[in-house]
């Protein structure tokens, strides 16, 4: 199956007075480059007290790779006013993010195998090597894509 084939998971909106030890975010942030620290930032405060140091890393390793990648590559980054939408999901097993983006009609996500000299085209890849699964898939019913992975934890 491709990556884009497979199915995605809906985030759960978190409820008050849940397990702490679970939980499910969104936010939206700015088609442009200062988002990326913004997702860093955000993500990392949502999940240091509740993973391990290596397993937050790699999260947050990821998701700067991905939201790059959104306001790179597809329209969220190109067009005034475009978004890019984070959600995060925890819980004892694993965390999944995915991160929404305006889509493009010239490009869509795929690993390539970097180039040692190259100073990008790492992203997908280092997904692919981190992540327990990841996929994409492009929104049939409205203009967007998304890209999600999941990491144990």
């Amino acid at each position: 199956m491709r990556p884009e084939e497979r199915i995605r998971p809906h985030a759960v909106p978190e409820v008050p007075g849940a397990d702490p030890c679970h939980g499910a975010w969104r936010r939206e942030f700015p088609g442009e480059v200062s988002s990326v620290p913004a997702a860093r930032a955000w993500a990392h405060g949502l999940l240091a007290v509740r993973l391990a140091p290596a397993t937050l890393d790699d999260v947050v390793l990821l998701l700067s790779e991905v939201i790059t990648n959104a306001v790179t590559h597809s329209d969220s980054g190109r067009t005034a006013g475009g978004r890019v939408t984070v959600h995060v999901t925890h819980d004892r097993k694993s965390v999944h993010v995915e991160v929404t983006d305006d889509g493009s009609a010239t490009s869509t996500p795929a690993v390539h195998v970097p180039d040692t000299d190259s100073d990008g085209g790492r992203g997908l890849w280092l997904v692919d090597l981190l992540a327990t699964a990841w996929g994409s898939s492009r929104h049939d019913d409205e203009a967007g894509r998304s890209v999600w992975f999941q990491v144990s934890g």
